[in-house]
C-alpha cells in the first residue's frame, strides 16, 4: 500500500481516527508520519543518558546493562521498536517507562477490559450468578458527559462537569 500523502513510499503507519463516531484511516510513510507528528510513541523513553554518554565516549551499553523481562527476554529497545509487548511480565517489568506511553494512547492506565457475554457482566461468589458490572457514581457521570460531549449536547455536558467537580471535591 502507498502513502496517502506522498503517494510514492510504502506506508508503514497505520492511522486510526473517530470523529463524532466515524472511522478515518490514514496510511503514511515514514517519513510523512514523521512531519505529520505521528513518530514513534515509545520516542520520549527510548533515549536515555546512558546512551548519549556512551556515544559522547565512543562506547555501547553492555548487552548485560540492559533490562530485560525475565519470562521471555525483551528488552525496552525491543518494544519500542516493534510496539508489541513481549508478554504479561513486561507490564510490571517496565511498567515505569511504559504508564506514560498508556496513559498518552489511551487516556488511563487502568485497565477496564471485558468479560466473555459481553455488557458487563460478572459472575457474583454467592451461587455463582452472573450480575452486572457496577459503575461508581462518579465514573457513570464521566461516561455520560463523553457522550454529551460526542452528541454535542454541551448543556448537559456542562452540567455534568458540574456535578463531577463536586462529587470529587466532596470525596
Amino acid at each position: 500500500m502507498l502513502c496517502q500523502s506522498c503517494g510514492k513510499k510504502t506506508a508503514t503507519t497505520h492511522i486510526k481516527t473517530i470523529v463524532n463516531g466515524k472511522l478515518t484511516q490514514y496510511h503514511l510513510c515514514a517519513d510523512c508520519a514523521k512531519m505529520k507528528g505521528y513518530g514513534n510513541i515509545f520516542q520520549d523513553w527510548s533515549f536515555s543518558f546512558g546512551n548519549m554518554l556512551g556515544g559522547l565516549l565512543g562506547t555501547t551499553i553492555q548487552e548485560e546493562e540492559i533490562l530485560r523481562c525475565e519470562k521471555c527476554g525483551a528488552s525496552f529497545e525491543e518494544i519500542s521498536k516493534t510496539g508489541k509487548i513481549g508478554c504479561a511480565h513486561c507490564y510490571e517489568t517496565f511498567r515505569r517507562k511504559l504508564a506514560p506511553v498508556i496513559q498518552r494512547i489511551h487516556g488511563t492506565t487502568q485497565h477496564k477490559g471485558k468479560v466473555p457475554g459481553g455488557s458487563a457482566l460478572r459472575v457474583a461468589d454467592l451461587n455463582n450468578k452472573i450480575m452486572p458490572v457496577r459503575e461508581a457514581p462518579v465514573e457513570e457521570k464521566r461516561r455520560l458527559l463523553k457522550k454529551a460531549v460526542e452528541a454535542q449536547d454541551f448543556e448537559t455536558a456542562a452540567v455534568l462537569r458540574d456535578e463531577i467537580k463536586e462529587m470529587e471535591q466532596n470525596g
